[in-house]
């Protein structure tokens, strides 16, 4: 994840390769549905012990393409294909453009919503903006509620996170969770980690990012928190 004003010029030809390569990627996997969902390794959400598969949807970029007729069956076919073959989580935000939308509608039209783990971020500033930009993503999603809200880059967290335990309460959102992409925050995620009982952690974590492995993954496994790595091929 990339802060708003870090854009790529290219960004067409990008977006175009990865919907390309995720969509290729799962035409190669197997021939098989169900002997590639049986195969999908999963794990277990510590809060509750329900299963995931290890292998999510992101949207950032790929799904932000409007009204696009063209790219939205693509990545109708993907979303499919992503489901067919086991797959459930699929992660947006509000700051990824229209992804919230395209993935929504998608979803609504393919009858997909009951097998995906839909999972979005609040990323504004004050209490009433946050609540305001949640609901815009439940409309966004077409759904009543949301599998794994989590508070972006830790945008405003102390006002975001009581309206996010009110909301799991009320059975609005299940999971409660905190993000972030860069390790120049790795150290205020730790102490908002030791500080907050939180379900998720989003966090930036690849072969050429190990640096959340140093502190941040051995403090979720402690405190029981499920662990979303983000950038996982550093872009």
């Amino acid at each position: 994840m990339v802060s708003p004003c870090k854009r790529e010029v290219a960004m067409p030809d990008r977006r175009r390769f990865l919907a390309q390569s995720l969509a290729l990627a799962g035409l190669a996997m197997t021939s098989s549905p169900a002997r590639a969902a049986t195969a999908l390794a999963t794990r277990a959400i510590p809060a509750d012990g329900r299963r995931l598969p290890v292998v999510g949807l992101g949207t950032w970029q790929t799904f932000d393409v409007g009204a696009d007729a063209a790219w939205r069956a693509n990545l109708g076919r993907v979303l499919a294909r992503f489901a067919e073959l086991g797959g459930t989580v699929v992660d947006s935000s509000p700051m990824y453009g229209s992804a919230e939308s395209v993935v929504g509608e998608l979803a609504a039209a393919q009858g997909l919503r009951e097998r995906l783990f839909l999972a979005t971020k609040v990323w504004t500033q004050g209490r009433a903006e946050g609540i305001a930009q949640m609901e815009e993503s439940l409309r966004r999603l077409h759904s009543p509620r949301i599998e794994l809200m989590q508070v972006h880059n830790l945008a405003d967290w102390r006002t975001h996170l009581p309206v996010l335990r009110a909301w799991k309460a009320e059975g609005r959102i299940r999971y409660v969770g905190i993000t972030h992409y860069s390790a120049g925050a790795h150290a205020e995620v730790e102490r908002v980690l030791r500080s907050e009982a939180l379900d998720f952690l989003q966090i930036n974590y690849s072969l050429l990012e190990p640096e959340s492995a140093q502190r941040l993954l051995p403090l979720a496994a402690e405190r029981g928190v499920a662990v979303i790595s983000n950038r996982p091929f550093a872009e």
